[in-house]
């Protein structure tokens, strides 16, 4: 049974049942199950941790000197570089500006390398390949 405050909701209703996660099969649309997720496909923040830690690297850097200029603790630029920590859009402002460059120019370095990690990835045991002529 669910609890409320008493004063939460009007008298005489009374709240019961048993909540649950959803199951994918929950999730149709006109009577479609949902795709498959893609469990080798890396998350947003793992390939912006990439793309931060490589700017800060070629331009010599430390973490603590990106991190005093971003206003961070080290510890928390090292937990967004290692793609353990989903930043805001406010700290990767912060974090771009640091290392002198925009959000709009990190933003197209993280789609370029999820354009190359998609790439190279491979489906039922297939490589897919992209050829030009």
């Amino acid at each position: 049974m669910l609890a409320a405050e008493p004063d939460a909701f009007p008298p005489g209703l009374v709240l019961t049942g048993v909540m649950s996660q959803p199951s994918r099969e929950d999730h149709t649309d006109s009577g479609r199950t949902a795709p498959p997720l893609r469990p080798n496909e890396p998350l947003w923040r793992e390939v912006a941790g990439e793309q931060l830690r490589d700017i800060r690297r070629s331009r010599g850097e430390t973490l603590q000197q990106v991190a005093w200029r971003a206003r961070v603790s080290p510890q928390y630029l090292s937990e967004i570089e290692r793609g353990t920590k989903e930043p805001s859009s406010e700290i990767l402002r912060a974090i771009a500006q640091s290392l002198e460059t925009t959000l709009l120019d990190l933003t197209e370095g993280i789609a370029q390398r999820l354009h190359s990690t998609a790439a190279a990835g491979s489906t039922n045991g297939h490589t897919s390949f992209t050829l030009a002529a």
